[in-house]
């Protein structure tokens, strides 16, 4: 089964979406009120803003939901970043950087850019965070 993605684009850039990884913690609403609308049809409005702005408010996406690549060049990916651990209080942690994650399994998945691990234990989606830790009222 492939992941689901959305894109939606300023025309200078395609501001990419997965569903499946996004935690809900509503820094891209708060960052670009005016682009992420969650009640909005479509909810991504990129056109609402400048590519400087997307790529700083997406770069700090904090599950890597959020990805962009530029429209005019063949790379579309941004395949390596430096590798960086931060906590999130009351939240998961986040590590930046590109990491191959083995799950309970053996299967290997290589991750990109942000992965935001569950910290909490209420995740259905472990090792990484869905945003139960709301729900769970996580505090640490």
């Amino acid at each position: 089964m492939s992941e689901i993605k959305k894109e939606y684009t300023n025309g200078e850039l395609t501001v990419v979406w997965k569903p499946t990884k996004c935690i809900h913690a509503k820094e891209c609403v708060k960052a670009l009120p005016q682009v992420y609308d969650p009640i909005g049809k479509p909810w991504i409005k990129a056109e609402n803003a400048t590519t400087e702005e997307l790529k700083s408010q997406i770069k700090k996406c904090p599950s890597g939901a959020l990805s962009y690549y530029m429209n005019d060049e063949s790379d579309q990916e941004e395949l390596t970043f430096e590798t960086k651990i931060e906590v999130l209080p009351n939240g998961p942690l986040l590590v930046y950087g590109t990491l191959s994650v083995k799950d309970k399994d053996g299967n290997l998945e290589t991750k990109n850019k942000t992965t935001a691990f569950c910290r909490c234990g209420a995740s259905n989606n472990k090792p990484y965070c869905d945003g139960s830790h709301i729900q769970a009222d996580f505090k640490d």
